[in-house]
């Protein structure tokens, strides 16, 4: 029963978090919303920062655990639609699964108060992208599927667009079914720019 509780209260502060940011988060308020006295949340966490702290902890597991990290590269594609089928199941994943969604609206929220969301908000929402696409990339000119050039460069001019539209989904979601249509219409604009 203790995890159970445990998961609640990382559960619900998620959603707090990720809606009204850290400070506007009342531990009051999260322990109610969980069942909870704010004295039974010492038995799991001795502070809100403790809680944040594992929140994010969590938050990295799940993410490489579902999409991968540059520690656990995807396979490199096998032919240029196994490319295209990859970014748009990548892409799926993150606009619709609730806690990446949740975690990105945490990290950009707070990104410029805590250092370590920091940290994880570069590494989501660009250099983590870009070394997992360069890995990527490189075994597909390796493979002769893509034209030779700096793999690097390719990757970080692939993934720009892709998570802008992204980010545009969490803004505005009444523009996600136009922003999925846009990023496969890019995906396949690469493709023949880029493919041999």
């Amino acid at each position: 029963m203790a995890n159970g509780t445990k998961e609640r209260i990382l559960t619900k502060a998620l959603e707090l978090f990720s809606q009204k940011g850290y400070e506007g988060t009342n531990i009051n308020e999260l322990m109610e919303s969980v069942g909870l006295v704010k004295s039974a949340m010492y038995r799991h966490f001795d502070s809100k920062e403790a809680i944040w702290n594992a929140l994010l902890d969590r938050l990295i597991a799940y993410y490489e655990e579902r999409f991968g990290s540059p520690e656990r590269l995807p396979p490199v594609p096998k032919s240029q639609e196994e490319l295209l089928a990859m970014t748009m199941r990548m892409v799926n994943f993150t606009v619709h699964d609730e806690t990446v969604v949740m975690t990105r609206k945490l990290l950009t929220i707070e990104q410029f108060r805590d250092e370590r969301a920091r940290q994880l908000a570069t590494k989501h929402f660009l250099t983590g992208l870009t070394e997992m696409f360069t890995h990527v990339f490189s075994g597909m000119m390796d493979k002769g599927l893509l034209r030779r050039g700096d793999p690097e460069l390719l990757a970080l001019s692939y993934t720009a667009p892709v998570s802008a539209l992204i980010h545009l989904c969490d803004r505005e979601p009444e523009k996600m079914d136009d922003a999925l249509t846009r990023i496969e219409a890019f995906a396949h604009f690469f493709i023949d720019t880029y493919g041999v």
